[in-house]
């Protein structure tokens, strides 16, 4: 069945809550693990991005897995739905204990949080995958899937500021750096958050319809060859993943920048605050700019106004926190649309398939994709703790050692040069996605 009527707004809304778990998810890690990692632990800062990296790393095997196990469910429930709650409840759990393991000796605290974390990716692949499928089987209209990704991108954007904003609160409030109550009832509050997204988009998504009843057929490599051989997905994706890189840069580099180079606890929640509140604001722009001149544009020009903004955050290295809140306004408006639009081009991508051969791997598709983005996001913090070490960045076990000038000028250039070449870089591949021209 196929259908391009619109979606009930109380379905849109619904599906939108799962981005409260995406959006928190995605960000809390790569904000502070790392500093819990080199500033509470004491690891040093390259051993401190591996174990930030490695069980990432493991969604990238585990996620188009996760895509083809929904893709064969039958659940009367629906397909995907069941998944939500269960891998999602899981996450919370596990991302509730992340930060409650020991903190002496440093390897001992390090191999606890590798185990902790690959728990909490296992159960995040088996919630986010089957979340991102859902899209291209709720509906099978260009515009109706720009518009349910406004949605969920005005609801990811809130949910990283209120996560971005208030996890650090909730550590600073307890201590800070110094004493571990802090990390710990932030896990459990993060965990909270999470468990809210997760019950919000599965409840709100119990009316939604399925408009794809086709099953999968073949093996998971032929499958995943099919996909690879997709040559729009291909495209898409690798800017996407590309800028996805880039974006965990810049999130790891926050805390720093906040700590040591603005020095205010509270320029964290402020750079938030700047970040995402525009993003909130202009992500119905978006979506009427994908009306009238389509969704590829739309991407060009928003990631084009992220790397701007991202490069004006140089500034950040001058210690005027003025400058530094006015380009991350800036950011935040180009990160609405470079995530709205790819969200809202990946179902196209995946829908087309399926029409195509009458097989439904839209769980392939998205478990591949988010596979990309993880990795991407994974790879950001790890980039950004080598250029801290290559700048010299003096880790403790108190947040109080003095910096020299070159880890200043690393966790500067991390902060901004790195992610605005990035993000520019990935539109090299989008100039050879041509599906928006076909599908409009």
């Amino acid at each position: 069945m196929t259908t391009t009527e619109p979606l009930a707004p109380g379905v849109r809304r619904g599906y939108a809550l799962g981005s409260v778990a995406t959006g928190t998810f995605g960000t809390v890690p790569g904000l502070l693990l790392l500093p819990y990692l080199t500033d509470h632990l004491g690891i040093a800062a390259v051993a401190a991005g591996a174990i930030v990296l490695v069980p990432k790393a493991w969604d990238v095997v585990l996620n188009p897995l996760a895509g083809r196990i929904s893709d064969r469910s039958t659940h009367p429930a629906g397909r995907r739905r069941p998944f939500l709650l269960r891998g999602g409840l899981a996450l919370a759990a596990c991302f509730a204990l992340l930060f409650a393991g020991p903190t002496s000796p440093a390897w001992l605290g390090g191999a606890y949080v590798v185990l902790a974390f690959l728990a909490c990716a296992t159960a995040y692949a088996f919630f986010q995958v089957p979340y991102v499928a859902m899209p291209a089987e709720m509906t099978s209209d260009y515009d109706e899937r720009t518009r349910l990704m406004s949605w969920r991108v005005a609801v990811l954007a809130l949910a990283i500021l209120v996560s971005g904003a208030t996890a650090p609160m909730v550590v600073n409030a307890f201590g800070g750096e110094e004493t571990t109550a802090g990390y710990r009832l932030m896990g459990v509050y993060v965990g909270l958050l999470l468990a809210v997204g997760v019950v919000g988009a599965w409840w709100g998504t119990r009316d939604a319809p399925q408009t794809r009843t086709e099953e999968s057929s073949g093996t998971l490599r032929e499958q995943l060859r099919v996909v690879a051989h997709a040559r729009d997905f291909r495209a898409l994706l690798t800017c996407f993943v590309v800028q996805a890189l880039g974006v965990g840069a810049l999130l790891a580099g926050v805390a720093y920048v906040a700590d040591d180079l603005l020095e205010s606890t509270a320029a964290s929640t402020f750079l938030f605050a700047a970040f995402v509140g525009p993003a909130i604001l202009v992500t119905p722009l978006w979506e009427r700019y994908a009306r009238t001149r389509g969704k590829k544009s739309g991407y060009v020009l928003s990631s084009a106004l992220l790397a701007l903004g991202a490069l004006a955050l140089l500034t950040t290295r001058t210690g005027e926190a003025g400058w530094a809140y006015a380009a991350a306004v800036l950011v935040g408006v180009g990160y609405a649309g470079a995530q709205v639009f790819p969200m809202a081009m990946l179902p196209d991508a995946a829908a087309r398939d399926a029409e195509r051969t009458g097989e439904n791997r839209v769980g392939v598709y998205t478990g591949v994709w988010t596979a990309g983005e993880t990795l991407g996001l994974a790879l950001g913090p790890g980039l950004f703790a080598l250029v801290l070490a290559l700048g010299g960045y003096v880790s403790s076990t108190d947040g109080d050692a003095v910096q020299p000038d070159s880890a200043l000028d690393a966790i500067a250039i991390g902060f901004s040069v790195v992610p605005a070449v990035l993000v520019a870089a990935g539109l090299l591949w989008l100039r050879r996605y041509h599906l928006d021209e076909e599908t409009r």
